[in-house]
């Protein structure tokens, strides 16, 4: 019996591909556009080919914020990712701990991200800060204005505060899917509780794990907003992330054809990254 197509199902979707068209493809077709001419004014463009993109390649300052990047995403994955699961495993399945805890998880993740920057940009502050005036009280010199390891550590920790909840609430919603039957046969055969997180709760979080993990990376990879707010890239440039560095030069020098280059270098390396990270965890799973 042959198959027959119904084509008219295409119009169902033509208003999403409309979309897209308009919020994605072409923005980003006219990215590619900058990337590869110049300007002096004047609304006059000259073809410049890849010469925008090899000077990236070769600049320092670039290689610089891409490594400050790496480091802070690094950092990021190595705690939320252990403290997700290890607040997710402790967290109530039953009772009324259960809507209490998952509300308190939650409420960070409602808070904008200029806000979170503005929070704890008074914290940290010697003079008003709750954070600042009690680590001065204490003996302990803290400025993350002037200090670089301070400052990472007032992001490092804004952003673990901020986003862990995302990690917790994804890494619950696996847990609480574990059929009882498993525990059971756990506790038939005497199964220490290592062995029940190593062979079961770990193997049924993959998937959100999965998520969890390109979520944070991509979000972190990304983030611009709080450490903007907070500390304006500095002290120096040390948290001169690739976003900022890129707003400063789009915005604030208007080198249009050098941002525009640096914006496409950023996506492909935010895809290869996240494909690593998919295709690594993917296979994982597979194996186990």
């Amino acid at each position: 019996m042959e198959r027959t197509w119904n084509n008219k199902a295409w119009f169902l979707v033509l208003p999403v591909l409309l979309l897209v068209a308009f919020s994605a493809i072409i923005p980003l077709m006219t990215v590619v556009n900058y990337s590869v001419q110049d300007t002096f004014g004047n609304n006059v463009f000259f073809w410049v080919g890849i010469d925008w993109f090899d000077e990236l390649l070769h600049s320092p300052r670039f290689w610089a914020a891409l490594a400050r990047n790496l480091v802070f995403s690094g950092i990021i994955l190595a705690i939320q990712v252990p403290l997700g699961i290890f607040i997710a495993l402790n967290m109530p399945k039953v009772g009324w701990g259960v809507p209490v805890c998952l509300v308190l998880m939650a409420l960070p993740l409602l808070i904008p991200w200029n806000v979170v920057g503005m929070i704890w940009q008074v914290f940290g502050r010697v003079d008003i800060g709750l954070l600042g005036h009690t680590l001065e009280a204490i003996g302990i010199d803290y400025n993350y204005v002037q200090d670089p390891i301070d400052a990472w550590i007032t992001i490092i920790v804004m952003d673990i505060w901020h986003w862990t909840s995302l990690v917790v609430l994804l890494c619950y919603a696996g847990l609480v899917s574990i059929p009882d039957a498993y525990y059971q046969a756990a506790k038939i055969d005497g199964a220490s509780r290592w062995s029940v997180f190593r062979y079961i709760q770990l193997p049924k979080m993959h998937r959100v794990l999965l998520i969890a993990v390109l979520l944070r990376f991509m979000d972190s990879f990304m983030i611009y907003t709080e450490p903007f707010v907070v500390t304006g890239g500095g002290p120096g440039n040390e948290t001169t992330f690739l976003s900022i560095d890129l707003v400063k030069m789009a915005v604030g020098q208007f080198d249009v054809g050098p941002a525009a280059a640096m914006s496409l270098v950023y996506f492909l390396i935010v895809l290869l990254l996240s494909w690593v990270f998919y295709t690594v965890m993917t296979n994982y799973g597979q194996e186990s």
